[in-house]
């Protein structure tokens, strides 16, 4: 998974201007308790991170 494709499904799930804040603001416990954005910029695989997010939003299978 690239970057890209990282936000744009986080985009489509929470909405473009809120998947930004959303990602700056909500600690994962999964990405060593820090936010998706600082998992990305630390060098986690978009595809790891989006995991975590996956969990932490409940969403179904069909998204993993």
């Amino acid at each position: 998974m690239r970057h890209t494709e990282f936000w744009a499904r986080l985009d489509q799930h929470l909405g473009r201007a809120y998947s930004r804040t959303w990602a700056e603001q909500q600690v994962l416990g999964e990405l060593g308790h820090r936010t998706a954005i600082e998992a990305l910029d630390a060098g986690v695989p978009p595809k790891q991170v989006w995991a975590a997010v996956w969990q932490s939003l409940g969403l179904p299978a069909s998204e993993r």
